[in-house]
């Protein structure tokens, strides 16, 4: 396991002061983060349609294999 005493911490105030300013500011600057607003509207929209269209062009014996591969891979033992 890696070393993790080399974190930076944080002073609490100011920690709290920066969440405050996010949360009660109207400034989209200040809020942003890095990202388009279209862009990921654009992207929830797609991914929403997505695996339904999938799901309802695979047949039924495909989708369940595809269910029996990934509850193994969720029980499969990770040593």
């Amino acid at each position: 396991m890696p070393n993790r005493s080399s974190t930076r911490r944080r002073d609490l105030n100011t920690l709290a002061a920066r969440i405050v300013e996010q949360a009660t500011s109207d400034d989209p600057a200040v809020r942003d983060d890095g990202k388009d607003p279209a862009a990921v509207s654009l992207g929830r929209r797609g991914g929403l349609k997505g695996g339904a269209a999938r799901a309802a062009k695979l047949s039924a014996e495909r989708r369940k294999e595809i269910a029996h591969a990934a509850a193994a891979a969720r029980w499969q033992k990770s040593d």
